[in-house]
């Protein structure tokens, strides 16, 4: 009765045979099953083998009792104390399962719980042998591979291209790709003398014809018509004497007639032609007297330093060795100026301290000049106001030296003059004439006023050579006079 007992204690759920489910429900089922971990199942086959031991060895001890045991199983009158009912599980997915899962499985009905039941351990052990695989993959899809960010990727190509890709700059920046591009401009062809006379007497033509067209707009030539002429031209600093012959060619062509303003300057330009030619000489040079002795005068701002430096540049461009001699003596920045001029011109220059006696300057540049050879020794004055008594001394003193020197010295005595001054620059000329004996003049600055008509004036009155005419501060702006070009430019005709 023990031995039955005990029997029936380790035989409980065994008593039902498990009967052969069709194979399309073992496939239904499998899934279902499948969930076990696999260390419930190794734990339950565990137990199984060793409640299969202690049967044996009770049927081994006593194999009569075997017979007593009936074929259908007693009810259960005493319930042992130690088996109380376990509450069942909502949920028999393991924590591990659910994590490769995916999440919680669906709920099993009754008839699928039952058949989960009565499936044998052999089944689940088969299937829990192949669900590794199946759980490998679900992993592989359920954990895809990261797509790596920009800054994970080491490609050198990218990373040049990002670095070389411009930054937005805040407001108020700029980066050197924005700032505007300079663009050169393209050299200008050069322009003839007579084009940049032109440009340089454009003030003073100008003014001129204006006037003379407004003046001879629907009227005829008669003789109040030829006074407002007269009155205009002396105006213009032209002098009395062209205003005359100007006035009366035109008279005699044209009197009674209508007239034109073309006429007019026509007729101008020809009858200053015939003023500036006596005038318009070259600077003779006597290099039988070595060296020759040119004497730069003038008042005060009419470029006498800036002149010098001009026509040492010529001279020795045309192969000749020229020396310059700084007798400003009164002024730094003329000194300091001529050595410019005598470095960028290859010249030598005799200078000597600020306030030295200009007379003992002179001197002693004519002698270095005619030791060295020079063929050309170009004296620089200081500026002197025309009125002033002792200045005029003094370079009356400088000519005195050099004509100890040498009798003929100064061999040339240039007075530049500055065509903004009008009417003053005939006083000048007349005053230096007969204190250093001016033997030719150089005009200046005749791109900066409209009264260059005042060379015309002296001209006519003087009678001295004009050797050079400047209109800019280049070395090109100082070209040899031409009687007809300036005419043409004053008048406003010609091409």
């Amino acid at each position: 009765m023990a031995l039955g007992f005990i029997k029936k204690i380790f035989t409980f759920g065994k008593d039902t045979a498990p009967e052969q489910k069709p194979e399309a429900e073992a496939a239904v089922v499998a899934p279902q099953v499948d969930e076990a971990a696999p260390e419930q199942v190794v734990e339950e086959t565990v137990a199984t083998e060793e409640r299969d031991a202690l049967l044996e060895e009770a049927e081994a001890a006593n194999p009569e009792a075997a017979s007593h045991v009936p074929d259908e199983p007693e009810p259960d009158i005493y319930p042992l104390p130690h088996a109380p009912e376990l509450p069942v599980a909502e949920d028999p997915v393991a924590p591990a399962e659910m994590e490769t899962a995916g999440g919680p499985a669906d709920d099993i009905s009754e008839n699928e719980d039952a058949v989960a039941e009565e499936e044998p351990v052999a089944v689940v052990e088969a299937i829990v042998e192949d669900e590794p695989e199946a759980v490998v993959e679900i992993e592989d899809v359920a954990a895809p591979a990261q797509e790596a960010t920009p800054a994970e990727i080491e490609d050198p190509v990218l990373e040049e291209v990002a670095r070389l890709e411009p930054k937005a700059l805040p407001k108020g920046f700029a980066s050197a790709e924005d700032k505007p591009v300079e663009v050169t401009a393209a050299p200008q062809p050069k322009r003839t003398w007579f084009q940049r006379l032109r440009e340089g007497l454009s003030r003073t033509s100008s003014q001129l014809t204006g006037q003379i067209t407004s003046l001879f707009t629907k009227r005829k030539l008669d003789d109040e018509t030829l006074q407002d002429l007269e009155d205009l031209l002396i105006q213009a600093d032209l002098g009395v004497e062209t205003a005359l012959r100007i006035t009366d060619t035109l008279a005699s062509e044209r009197y009674g007639k209508d007239v034109t303003g073309t006429d007019v300057s026509r007729i101008m330009a020809s009858e200053i032609t015939k003023v500036l030619s006596p005038v318009a000489k070259p600077l003779a040079l006597d290099l039988n007297h070595k060296p020759h002795v040119i004497l730069v005068v003038g008042v005060n701002g009419t470029g006498k330093t800036t002149t010098i430096g001009k026509l040492a540049a010529k001279l020795s461009g045309a192969g000749l060795k020229v020396m310059m001699a700084a007798g400003d003596t009164f002024r730094a920045a003329a000194i300091e100026q001529l050595k410019i001029w005598a470095e960028r011109t290859g010249s030598e220059i005799v200078s000597s301290k600020l306030g030295a006696d200009a007379a003992g300057l002179a001197y002693e540049a004519y002698e270095r000049a005619r030791e060295k050879k020079s063929d050309v020794l170009i004296i620089d004055t200081a500026g002197r106001l025309q009125n002033k008594t002792e200045l005029m001394a003094e370079l009356e003193k400088i000519v005195r030296v050099l004509g100890k020197l040498d009798p003929d010295a100064p061999h040339t005595v240039l007075q530049t003059l500055d065509a903004t001054t009008g009417q003053n620059a005939m006083n000048q000329v007349e005053i230096f004439r007969n204190v250093a004996g001016v033997t030719g003049l150089i005009m200046t600055k005749l791109d900066g006023t409209a009264r260059g008509g005042i060379l015309v004036a002296i001209a006519a009155k003087h009678k001295l050579p004009v050797y050079f005419i400047g209109v800019g501060e280049g070395i090109d702006d100082l070209e040899p006079f031409e009687a007809k070009d300036f005419a043409e430019a004053i008048a406003g005709v010609g091409a």
